[in-house]
């Protein structure tokens, strides 16, 4: 065989699974989708290369794969190293409570707590350094104050790379010649944080502690091997024999190809994931077993955003990382509702885009035209405070596959997602971002895609491919495995079974160290 293990995807469940796999002695090979990243090729960097096309992936296989359907989007990254390169850096452990329904019961908060810590060790977590907090920390912790609730303010962890020293007092701190060179726990250089606002678009000093850097590089010293641009396109079993196929994304053509292992790790996201298993299931009948739970309790994991704009406070979204801080809700107190509240924050390059760029879609177009109408409107960009959130909605979506044309052309992947359960969630976010604008002296601005459309963005997908006790009720069990396939598993976020409220990649990445755990201690290679 060509592989011992055949891992598909490159994200917080694929590098934590190649690398302790490879560190067990299997021979590994992971099949990432997309490009291997410099940072001289960064979009922050260039300006180009912004997205990933689902109707052209050789020649449109850039940083975002942004998925629209009717009530949602969803952003997710295209990269060695997944979605880590895009994400806003937050190292998160949910609360006790979280784990307490709709998990396996082999699955509890203490059992995952060692798997915590060790993700963390990893990925070099670390709070923002206190003489170093961008304003909108700042802003942050007032209005906790302001509203009385002083103790629910916390600092997040972040997988960033902080030079204690750095201060905003020196001349031109956003100067990236401020950051200091240094070679991580993995033996990979890497650069210390000058608060340039670009985690999302592509860290330029390479401060951000993304997979390539951390899991990914210890996989690869323990000779797993990584092939960038190799779409996976199906999934077959010949006794104990799997076979993967998939088309290597060069020179803008599609060249077909393959590759046999003793175990498949799906390990593409949850849209990616579920997408390809319904495909074996349903359109290739590869997979014809797969339980009939598959594609369903989808989550966006309540996520919102509401803008507000200040007269006489200065926030600076494009100042500091992306997110730094919370307003803790976790223990639902209000409404009886899941959340928690964070700083948003967003390159210069994104208001650019906002400022200039066309959208075909419908809902794309209004939240454009609004954003570009409420910056003329109300000044400047340093006024803007984007606050954030995270919540544990219904989780009551569905994917599934439909024919693009009705009963004729290219299957495509379709989300039903029905607003109404998650809808009171949703307005006690609202009312909470409202409450913490006004508290401190800002206009709130819900966004028209919301209060006309109720349509929601989610760069944080859950469920798809939900761990269940049996194949009555998930897809896969406690360690990933799917029901009826043994040797085929699935590690990432599309077997999180509930929303979890807070950023989900450490969680993913704790789900995938325990399964790895397991894998290795079964001898299964």
């Amino acid at each position: 065989m060509d592989a011992d293990v055949i891992i598909i995807g490159s994200g917080f469940g694929g590098s934590v699974t190649a690398c302790r796999l490879a560190q067990a002695g299997a021979k590994v090979l992971v099949l990432e989708r997309g490009r291997r990243w410099q940072t001289q090729r960064y979009p922050s960097v260039t300006g180009t290369d912004w997205w990933w096309s689902h109707n052209d992936p050789a020649n449109w296989n850039g940083w975002m794969d942004l998925r629209v359907f009717p009530h949602m989007a969803v952003a997710q990254g295209a990269a060695v190293g997944g979605g880590s390169l895009i994400y806003a850096n937050i190292s998160a452990i949910p609360p006790e409570h979280i784990f307490r329904n709709g998990w396996p019961p082999e699955i509890t908060y203490n059992d995952l707590l060692p798997h915590y810590a060790t993700v963390g060790q990893v990925m070099n977590v670390k709070s923002v350094p206190d003489n170093q907090w961008p304003a909108r920390t700042k802003l942050m912790r007032d209005a906790a104050q302001q509203i009385g609730v002083p103790e629910r303010f916390r600092k997040l962890e972040l997988a960033v790379s902080f030079d204690d020293d750095y201060t905003y007092d020196r001349p031109d701190p956003f100067n990236f010649t401020h950051s200091k060179r240094f070679h991580n726990a993995q033996g990979v250089e890497q650069g210390t944080c000058v608060h340039c606002g670009n985690c999302d678009i592509g860290c330029p000093v390479d401060a951000k502690n993304t997979l390539d850097h951390t899991y990914l590089a210890l996989a690869e010293a323990n000779h797993a091997e990584v092939r960038p641009l190799h779409l996976v396109t199906s999934i077959a079993q010949d006794g104990d024999t799997w076979r993967v196929d998939f088309d290597r994304l060069e020179n803008g053509a599609r060249q077909a190809g393959s590759a046999t292992a003793r175990m498949v790790v799906v390990a593409a996201g949850s849209l990616n994931s579920t997408e390809l298993l319904l495909r074996c299931r349903d359109v290739l009948g590869t997979l014809p077993a797969i339980s009939n739970r598959l594609g369903y309790n989808w989550s966006s994991n309540g996520d919102f955003l509401t803008p507000a704009i200040y007269a006489d406070r200065e926030p600076n979204p494009t100042q500091g990382p992306t997110i730094t801080c919370a307003i803790d809700f976790l223990d639902g107190s209000r409404n009886g509702h899941v959340f928690w509240i964070e700083d948003g924050g967003f390159p210069n390059l994104l208001a650019n885009l906002a400022a200039t760029a066309n959208a075909t879609h419908p809902t794309a177009q209004v939240l454009l035209s609004w954003i570009r109408e409420q910056l003329q409107r109300h000044g400047g960009l340093n006024r803007v405070m984007p606050w954030f959130a995270q919540g544990v909605d219904a989780g009551n979506g569905r994917l599934y596959l439909h024919r693009r044309f009705l009963l004729f052309g290219a299957w495509e992947l379709g989300l039903d997602w029905d607003i109404s359960k998650s809808r009171p969630l949703m307005d006690t976010i609202v009312d909470m971002h409202e409450t913490l604008s006004h508290a401190t002296g800002g206009t709130p601005l819900v966004p028209p895609t919301w209060s006309l459309d109720h349509y929601l963005v989610t760069p944080h997908p859950l469920g798809g491919c939900n761990m269940g006790v049996t194949a009555a009720d998930g897809v896969v069990d406690h360690k990933g495995e799917v029901f009826n396939y043994r040797n085929l598993f699935v590690l990432d976020g599309a077997i999180v079974p509930e929303a979890v409220g807070v950023n989900p990649s450490r969680t993913i990445a704790a789900l995938a160290e325990r399964a790895s755990a397991l894998i290795a201690q079964d001898g299964r290679f």
